[in-house]
């Protein structure tokens, strides 16, 4: 009899291995930060985004590969991008509040993991080590990234972006952590 075979893991398009995809709700700031970085890292991208593909700056360019919701309003967006990902990262400087602080409460209502990492309490290379161990603790193959929108902290987009570029995404395939 033959050995089942095995299924590859599916990779990126820069072939690098990694199976993990970045989802968000394509808002300005630490959103739009996860879906840029996943894209100059050639990581795959995607979320779900109100109707109209709404933001606080404009509709979001389709060029970004998030799905539309039937509902104009920001909250079904969060929720299920909370339930569509295995993990949600919230980054942010100092406490969550507003749409950061409902992300982090669907996430425990719905018993799926949650890291919240304060740049205001720890340096870059914490955070990476942080994150991390976290994705290879649960086995993170869909993360969803969240925290403040631009107009709330003009300093978010620079750091998620800087920040998810510094992890080396490649040595996290989740099939291989352990």
């Amino acid at each position: 009899m033959k050995a089942p075979l095995k299924r590859r893991p599916k990779t990126s398009q820069s072939g690098r291995g990694s199976v993990i995809k970045i989802i968000s709700g394509g808002q300005t700031g630490a959103d739009r930060a996860a879906l840029d970085a996943a894209r100059e890292l050639e990581l795959p991208h995607g979320g779900w985004l109100p109707k109209g593909r709404k933001t606080e700056n404009g509709p979001l360019p389709s060029s970004y590969a998030l799905e539309e919701l039937a509902s104009s309003e920001y909250r079904p967006r969060t929720e299920k991008n909370v339930m569509a990902s295995d993990g949600t990262l919230i980054v942010s400087f100092g406490p969550l509040t507003g749409g950061s602080a409902l992300t982090e409460n669907l996430a425990r209502r719905h018993d799926r993991p949650c890291l919240h990492i304060n740049l205001e309490e720890t340096t870059d290379n914490q955070a990476v080590a942080a994150i991390t161990a976290w994705l290879r603790r649960y086995r993170i193959v869909t993360l969803n990234v969240a925290g403040p929108r631009a107009s709330g902290d003009p300093r978010i987009y620079r750091a998620v972006f800087n920040l998810l570029k510094k992890i080396t995404w490649q040595e996290l395939n989740p099939k291989n952590c352990g």
